[in-house]
């Protein structure tokens, strides 16, 4: 069961949540109806008391579930930024290496920039193109780190160049970080025991409508809306494989149209 919401369109997850509790609280609803008879006021007052502690369950678990696809979200957003300022500090300490290796780092280095914007732009979803950039940024970085040996090994001022090789350091680093960001999200089981808790709280509603022999379509209609409208923005945000709501590339797009050697 690993990794099917995960992967899954979240458009397609939230529709087919909401016809779900629709259909759970229509069949709930007509049993209600034929219980009617046989329900006193006692079984009714314990009916919306259970009926109470479901929703309540419900809104805990959903605060829940959106702090967790909120702070995923806000993780990958930070990743951004401190790639950029580690990839952005190894474009300035270029300037501390003796020539050529001043001018040959940094070509490398606005190669690199380039590769992880342009993968930025590529969904998690297509595997293929996603590797062969990956290949392309793996080989940059090599290239990278020997050229960075290179200098330091005919500086006279290892300290100096000291400070850029860490910097290619950290960006190397930032990079694997934000690959192990993009696996991370809300724990599936989390969102399976949220979905079956939606789907018995409109249960419950329908069955405690059925009850009293009224239903108030529009309200419940507009309730279950607003549950697939929430279940749809917590899956986009927690995964990057979706795609409507995505981590900004702003920085390091300012950093390319800015950086002058």
């Amino acid at each position: 069961m690993a990794d099917i919401l995960f992967d899954a369109n979240s458009f397609i997850v939230a529709v087919s949540l909401l016809a779900t509790i629709i259909l759970a609280n229509e069949a709930c609803y007509q049993y209600g109806k034929r219980y009617h008879s046989k329900a006193d006021d006692e079984f009714k007052r314990q009916t919306n008391a259970i009926q109470a502690g479901i929703l309540g369950l419900l809104a805990f678990l959903l605060g829940f579930t959106f702090h967790i696809s909120l702070q995923r979200f806000d993780e990958r957003s930070a990743n951004v930024v401190n790639e950029s300022n580690a990839i952005g500090s190894a474009l300035l300490r270029t300037k501390l290496l003796s020539s050529p290796y001043d001018s040959i780092t940094h070509a490398l280095l606005r190669k690199y920039l380039d590769l992880r914007i342009k993968i930025s732009a590529i969904p998690l979803s297509n595997t293929a193109e996603r590797k062969v950039i990956d290949a392309e940024t793996e080989k940059l970085q090599k290239l990278l780190w020997e050229s960075s040996a290179e200098a330091a090994r005919m500086d006279s001022r290892p300290v100096i160049a000291g400070y850029y090789i860490s910097s290619v350091n950290e960006l190397i680093d930032e990079r694997s970080h934000r690959m192990e960001l993009q696996q991370r999200h809300v724990p599936e089981l989390v969102l399976i025991i949220l979905f079956l808790v939606f789907i018995i709280g409109g249960g419950f509603m329908g069955f405690t409508s059925g009850l009293g022999m009224r239903r108030a379509y529009f309200p419940m209609l507009m309730f279950n809306l607003l549950i697939a409208l929430i279940v749809f923005i917590i899956l986009d945000m927690d995964s990057p494989k979706r795609g409507l709501i995505k981590v900004k590339q702003d920085s390091l797009i300012e950093l390319r149209d800015t950086d002058q050697h």
